[in-house]
């Protein structure tokens, strides 16, 4: 059996848009969408946690920092530290669907190609280019909110498999994971996909940003170790407002935060009444427990229950609950 690195992920919020408890149902969602639908597509295996603060993040854990107005151009992201190592900045909002889609985006990018850097050779989309060198961004080419969707109630993002790649399409395919991307090197409206000329090392672009249809963009020859972030420069505006609309146009957002919270609320309250009734039953308070000597109910209701089981709690037949088998 093949064995893989396990690769980890640390979320941490540092805006008050985005508290603790929301950051943790982000998390708790891309760990899910991790292991259930990238893993057995890009074979990754990687953990997804929360922290309250930077400096709680393990060492060899890659951090995403969700931080208010990433002011800079280029700034939000992934980029690598000094150590070589990624990171990723995400900018705060008010709505938390683009919170998540956004952290999804990173994540998933982050665990496919860490480094920028992975390159794929194919057939160039534009016509007057031959074989070509794709930079791997699996969620780039339907990055726009439409093709999102959802897991626990968390919107996340939509991502290219390596089927992408394929010379010609074929039925029964799947090139992305919503369906969304239905042939080869395809980019939908809000969207877009790189690749560099090995002849010239010149970088290309073809986007889709607000105009009727795609367009090819020389970007000319870079230098940079890490070329993801050098290439996400150009099109971090049109990136931002693709996302921007969130849950109100994903046409397979399912169940909303809102819904899914009514139904988490709801089991809370059955698993703490559930609690209750096995601490009510188990027999004696522990010692100490109300402050009596280390007994719950004085000496003698000590002595008076030694040696006798305590008497079963009526129920009627409809709240009776079936004891575990052990």
């Amino acid at each position: 059996m093949a064995s893989h690195l396990i690769r980890q992920i640390a979320i941490v919020s540092e805006s008050s848009a985005v508290p603790q408890d929301l950051a943790a149902r982000i998390g708790a969602a891309i760990q899910k969408q991790v292991t259930r639908d990238l893993a057995p597509i890009w074979e990754v295996s990687a953990t997804v946690d929360t922290f309250a603060k930077l400096e709680d993040v393990p060492l060899g854990t890659w951090p995403i920092l969700i931080q208010d107005n990433i002011d800079y151009a280029g700034a939000a992201g992934i980029h690598l530290d000094n150590d070589g190592q990624p990171f990723a900045l995400v900018e705060a909002n008010q709505d938390e669907d683009v919170v998540s889609l956004t952290t999804s985006h990173e994540s998933i990018e982050m665990l496919v190609d860490p480094f920028g850097k992975r390159l794929v050779a194919g057939d160039s989309p534009k016509p007057d280019q031959g074989r070509v060198l794709f930079l791997v961004e699996p969620c780039d080419p339907s990055e726009d909110a439409r093709y999102a969707y959802s897991v626990n109630g968390v919107l996340v993002s939509d991502f290219y498999t390596p089927e992408f790649f394929d010379p010609i399409a074929a039925a029964g395919v799947r090139y992305s994971f919503s369906g969304a991307i239905q042939e080869p090197r395809d980019v939908l409206d809000g969207g877009y996909l790189s690749w560099m000329l090995p002849e010239s090392r010149e970088w290309w672009q073809e986007v889709w940003f607000g105009t009727p249809h795609s367009e090819f963009v020389s970007r000319g020859a870079m230098d940079d170790c890490n070329m993801r972030s050098a290439l996400d420069k150009h099109t971090q505006r049109g990136r931002t407002q693709s996302m921007a609309a969130g849950r109100y146009v994903a046409r397979l957002a399912g169940t909303a935060a809102r819904r899914v919270s009514l139904a988490t609320s709801a089991r809370a309250h059955d698993l703490r009444t559930a609690i209750e009734r096995v601490k009510k039953e188990s027999g004696l308070p522990r010692a100490g427990a109300n402050g009596n000597g280390g007994t719950g109910n004085g000496g003698g209701a000590l002595v008076a229950a030694v040696g006798a089981a305590p008497a079963p709690a009526r129920t009627s037949g409809a709240h009776r609950r079936c004891a575990p088998r052990l």
